[in-house]
């Protein structure tokens, strides 16, 4: 029975049930063999007290020889089972922890620091495998040897067994009060991990800001003092464990002077004969290792299961968004009885979108309200409004990036939640406000939309992409075009070509829903009408929307939803929002005498 913080465990090491089995054989001939060694002794001293031959010298060195090997060879096996089993759920672990991860839901990672997740992603990890190999296998080796060759000393002589586990009492108080110690000192130093952790990943990141601002020094000081604090601990527990060892040695030293005193007397008075004797004190030697071994698998059992608990904080996180009625193990719903294309992967969408007395708040604030807009499939919607009224939060709806209650988003006059998420993702074309560029080739960053199980997309597709989004001319500049690396999030491009990129990276999916959340913000006007234009010609009969802060560049639209405070104050096409002189007549004529003044 697992402790309860290791019960995640359980299905992994179900999983190596068989391989556990042989490793758990491997352990009790590595160990019975060893046990005979003291016998061996104890024969051939009684034998060669009566009489040394040749013979007898060649027979009892050639059993020892044998034992040795015999020993070698299983814990050999013993470690290459049992070591290579940790390896294994280990392996299974990462791959699971990584899915898990790539399905939690986009606050999750509003909540929690990239640094956090990466340090128990690697360093936690690494401490559970240490308990799920060195840590079991030295335990069962421990708890084997010690069975047994405690029923062999009890045979030899029960009175000395007795006296030389006479300190064992005070040994299991120490490990209890070390162990429990020890588990919350590892914890404290994996928390100030994961701090440090975060600290570098966002300076790292933020490499640019800090140079700009002439940080580094601060930065520098601020990660030395974490650094410091994160040795400070790290101390305490080696000093906790340096005083761990001496301690059980000391316990079974104890042991040995008892043994050496009672024993050596029962012998001198001949109560015991020399053979029983030196056996005796073989096991005892025999038993430093693993007591020695114990107080190291404490260690290593303590700290694992302080990782295994910050592990399971993250396995026992849910996706806030899933589809509805999905099962524990991830096992989507039935599609309705009226509807049997909702259970296809290739679900059709014709790309019509409706809110309908949308209401939606955020950690308790409002941010929308009483929102009811229709965007026909095949048409254009921009969507205009101050800063913080709600236009990342409305598009963000459509591909449930946030969820609204139910009924209040429709496709295709379906409430969205009907739809499976991979299907309903599918068909959606996303670029959101912040681009994001994985440290490969343009190329790739380009096709990374396009899903695997349709086959690599053709280099001529991806051009035809970057076409349309304006960048083939940029990419082609290029030493090495498409074959370009970007470098970490796309560092080597501007923040114009890198939000065409993600532009060519969501044309290349052909969406039936393509939404751009100010994506064209890094761009001049000249270019973004381009692109407008373009968008216009390759999504004929697909939805458009997007968002933009020019007012000049969504006259084109064939509607335009004005947001101010959560709601929509005015809807229409361009010439009529104009003729109504209300709130976006006034943004026009603002911008468009910013853009004369800009002029002079």
């Amino acid at each position: 029975m697992l402790p309860k913080s290791l019960r995640p465990l359980g299905p992994y090491l179900k999983r190596y049930r068989s391989g556990l089995f042989w490793g758990g054989l491997c352990v009790l001939f590595n160990n019975g063999v060893w046990i005979l060694f003291p016998q061996v002794l104890r024969r051939a001293v009684n034998d060669l007290h009566s009489g040394v031959t040749r013979q007898k010298l060649l027979t009892y060195s050639l059993i020892i020889i044998a034992i040795a090997l015999i020993k070698g060879i299983f814990q050999f096996l013993t470690r290459w089972v049992v070591i290579g089993i940790s390896r294994d759920i280990e392996f299974d672990l990462r791959n699971d922890l990584f899915a898990h991860l790539e399905r939690l839901s986009y606050s999750y990672y509003q909540r929690n620091r990239t640094g956090d997740i990466m340090a128990r992603a690697t360093n936690d990890l690494n401490a559970v495998r240490m308990l799920l190999g060195p840590a079991i296998m030295y335990s069962a080796n421990t708890l084997v040897f010690t069975a047994g060759a405690l029923g062999f000393m009890l045979a030899i002589s029960p009175k000395l067994t007795v006296y030389a586990f006479l300190p064992l009492p005070i040994t299991s108080i120490v490990i209890q009060y070390f162990g429990r110690r020890i588990h919350e000192r590892f914890e404290r130093i994996q928390a100030m991990f994961s701090d440090i952790s975060a600290r570098a990943q966002e300076n790292f990141s933020g490499a640019r800001v800090i140079r700009a601002y002439v940080q580094e020094q601060s930065e520098i000081a601020a990660f030395e003092s974490a650094n410091q604090e994160y040795i400070r601990r790290s101390l305490g527990l080696v000093r906790l464990m340096g005083m761990l060892w001496p301690t059980l040695e000391l316990m079974l030293g104890a042991a040995v002077v008892i043994v050496l005193w009672i024993g050596g007397r029962q012998v001198l008075m001949g109560k015991m004969n020399v053979g029983d004797f030196v056996a005796f004190n073989t096991y005892m030697v025999q038993l430093t290792w693993p007591v020695i071994a114990l107080g190291w698998v404490i260690n290593i059992f303590q700290r694992g299961t302080a990782s295994m608990i910050r592990i399971e904080e993250i396995l026992s996180q849910q996706p806030e968004i899933a589809d509805e009625g999905r099962g524990a193990e991830g096992v989507s719903p039935a599609p309705p009885a009226d509807d049997a294309r909702l259970s296809s992967k290739d679900i059709g969408i014709v790309g019509e979108v409706e809110f309908r007395n949308l209401n939606f708040s955020y950690d308790g604030v409002a941010i929308l309200k009483d929102v009811n807009l229709r965007i026909p499939a095949g048409s254009s919607l921009a969507i205009v409004g101050p800063t913080g009224s709600g236009k990342t939060t409305l598009v963000n709806l459509i591909p449930r990036i946030y969820d609204a209650a139910p009924g209040e988003v429709l496709i295709d006059g379906r409430p969205i939640r009907q739809f499976p998420l991979e299907a309903l993702r599918r068909h959606i074309g996303f670029v959101p406000q912040e681009t994001f560029l994985f440290s490969d080739t343009i190329r790739e960053n380009i096709a990374f939309g396009v899903s695997h199980e349709d086959g690599e997309p053709q280099l001529d597709a991806i051009k035809a992409a970057a076409e349309a989004a304006n960048i083939a001319h940029d990419i082609e500049s290029f030493p090495e075009g498409y074959n370009t690396t970007v470098g970490e999030r796309g560092i080597t491009l501007s923040g114009g070509q890198k939000q065409r990129t993600a532009i060519a990276r969501a044309l290349l999916r052909s969406p039936r829903i393509l939404i751009l959340d100010d994506a064209l913000s890094s761009v001049d006007t000249n270019t973004e009408d381009k692109i407008l234009n373009h968008l216009r010609e390759i999504m004929g009969g697909r939805t458009i929307i997007f968002i933009s802060h020019r007012v000049s560049t969504v006259r084109n639209a064939d509607a335009i939803a004005v947001l101010h405070q959560g709601r929509i104050v005015e809807l229409g096409p361009h010439d009529e929002l104009l003729a109504r002189n209300g709130y976006y007549t006034d943004l026009y004529n603002k911008q468009l005498l910013e853009e004369e003044l800009a002029e002079v």
